[in-house]
């Protein structure tokens, strides 16, 4: 629950800041005639973010187990792409975000009434379908669907009210350090996907290895335990995972944790040299 309710609230407040800064900047080129246009876009990203995630939920239930497993892990793996895409993006544009977004809207208001419609379904589109995704993936590799779900949608409602308050100016967020440290955790988190999408493939045939298991620490970390369903709940932890698992797991961690920080340290240095 707490990694959904996590993934919830940096990926809604995502969007909610994307939100502040176009609906602030149509206000500040006093075209507040536009607005409706941008709040259809930004309905219909809402509305094709919900869809993803219904077909998501009941669309595989008619598939046969085979089917489902290969779904299922190759969605994993996608949702761990897009996270991992996604969490350097930030890293390295969110002090630019703001004039790009800036410009996005210059362009649409002197091209057509359409424009902006897409570029509000555009700009939360991508938020709300990577958020279903990754919460998706998240939910079918912990132990209880419906407490990960239920953290996602605090996590989503938690950030609409503090991309409020941060609009009105009455709540301040170090963003920075926010998307920083946020960032490292769903690195964890989306390396536990990624080992579940591989175990899925596995039990499909689709990749070998599925009686090859690396270790076991059962006895220590009962799945039924609280501290298992908690490390199930939030790293996706398994206690007897195959040798491909924690090859995929270590492996994702190492290499994305080292060039995350390193592209969070080459963003910061401009800012220590100004300063």
């Amino acid at each position: 629950m707490l990694a959904n309710l996590l993934i919830g609230l940096r990926e809604g407040l995502e969007a909610g800041l994307v939100v502040g800064i176009l609906v602030a900047y149509l206000h500040k080129i006093d075209r507040r005639d536009v607005l409706p246009r941008l709040w259809i876009g930004i309905a219909g990203a809402v509305a094709l973010s919900l869809a993803v995630g219904a077909i998501l939920t009941f669309g595989p239930s008619t598939l046969s187990f085979q089917a489902q497993e290969i779904l299922g892990g190759s969605l994993s793996i996608i949702a761990v792409a897009m996270v991992t895409w996604m969490t350097f993006w930030m890293a390295r544009h969110a002090r630019g975000l703001s004039s790009a977004l800036r410009a996005d809207v210059d362009r649409a208001v002197q091209r057509s009434a359409l424009a902006l419609v897409i570029l509000g379904i555009v700009s939360v589109g991508r938020e709300g379908v990577e958020t279903a995704l990754f919460v998706w993936a998240s939910v079918n590799a912990g132990a209880n669907a419906a407490l990960g779900t239920l953290g996602a949608v605090i996590g989503i409602l938690v950030s609409v009210v503090l991309a409020y308050l941060t609009y009105r100016g009455l709540v301040r967020i170090n963003l920075s350090r926010f998307f920083f440290w946020t960032g490292i955790f769903l690195i964890v988190v989306a390396a536990g996907v990624l080992a579940y999408g591989v175990r899925d493939l596995q039990e499909a045939g689709v990749l070998p290895g599925i009686t090859v298991v690396a270790y076991s620490v059962v006895t220590i970390v009962p799945p039924t335990s609280w501290y298992g369903a908690l490390l199930a709940g939030i790293f996706n932890f398994n206690p007897e995972p195959t040798v491909a698992q924690v090859v995929v797991w270590v492996a994702y961690v190492a290499i994305t944790l080292v060039l995350f920080l390193r592209a969070s340290r080459v963003r910061a240095t401009p800012v220590a040299v100004a300063a």
